[in-house]
């Protein structure tokens, strides 16, 4: 095999980190075609999320909608475990970066999940019901075949519905009412906010109380209804959930408290285990 020419070698090298996202020189910054300097005082952050993730700019009715989605989803308290996480590591002496990453790595498929989940969800009813999506009858028949798929995988809880906090979350209202106003305005199409709607009423029928929406519910039908592939909603969520992270991450720095563990120390936890006894002779 002839030896590659340093043109080549350097040709390879180039390909090695190639992207379509930024072309960086010394003086020079562009994303996806647009000189930073022109962006920088133009466009608002979640249309910069949108240019970067999609490679085009979103209309401004487009970004406000994202933008509605992630200012409710910045936090949920300091029992959300991945809160609770950014105090305790840095109670424990962890710079805020240090804390941001530790909580950000418990946001998976059980805590920070839900709202991809309900993605893949509603785009398998999508799928389901094809060309007949915009039919509510038909809508309705596709999110049982594909409830009654989920089940019959031992799915008994599903993403997006009900919460262990909320008897009825406050956010999903005010998020599915901007919804519905966005497609009074020709912004996005409203299949999925049709299909989310019908996911609860499936959920629903037969119980006492029904199964109502939650915000990863909501936040999956924005970023369906926006066109963002279901892979991407758990990074989105992130985010948002970042801001919340680093808030409590820097009022516990504030606070100054060391070693701050899951409780107070004057409740202790609960041992289940043999009772006391000694340890056996060695021979």
């Amino acid at each position: 095999m002839a030896a590659k020419t340093p043109e080549e070698i350097i040709d390879d090298a180039q390909a090695w980190w190639s992207t379509s996202i930024i072309d960086i020189h010394p003086g020079k910054i562009a994303m996806r075609g647009y000189a930073i300097e022109e962006l920088i005082g133009t466009v608002r952050f979640p249309q910069m999320i949108w240019l970067m993730l999609r490679g085009e700019l979103p209309t401004p009715a487009q970004a406000e909608l994202l933008e509605h989605s992630m200012v409710a989803a910045v936090d949920h308290g300091p029992h959300a475990p991945s809160i609770a996480i950014s105090r305790m590591a840095v109670s424990c002496g962890l710079p805020v970066n240090g804390a941001m990453a530790s909580a950000i790595n418990a946001l998976d498929d059980v805590h920070g999940g839900a709202g991809q989940q309900c993605m893949e969800l509603y785009c398998e009813i999508a799928a389901e019901a094809g060309a007949h999506v915009e039919d509510e009858a038909d809508v309705t028949r596709a999110t049982e075949v594909v409830i009654g798929r989920w089940r019959e995988r031992g799915i008994k809880i599903f993403p997006g519905f009900g919460h262990r906090f909320h008897p009825l979350d406050p956010r999903s209202p005010r998020l599915l009412a901007l919804v519905d106003a966005a497609q009074a305005k020709g912004v996005v199409g409203g299949r999925f906010a049709r299909i989310g709607r019908a996911v609860e009423a499936v959920l629903g029928r037969g119980r006492p109380k029904p199964i109502p929406m939650n915000i990863d519910g909501v936040t999956a039908i924005i970023y369906c209804e926006l066109g963002f592939e279901p892979e991407l909603g758990r990074g989105i969520f992130i985010l948002s959930r970042a801001v919340g992270i680093l808030a409590h991450a820097w009022e516990q720095k504030q606070q100054g408290a060391r070693i701050k563990g899951p409780m107070p120390k004057t409740i202790p936890y609960r041992y289940t285990g043999a009772a006391p006894r000694p340890v056996p002779a060695q021979d």
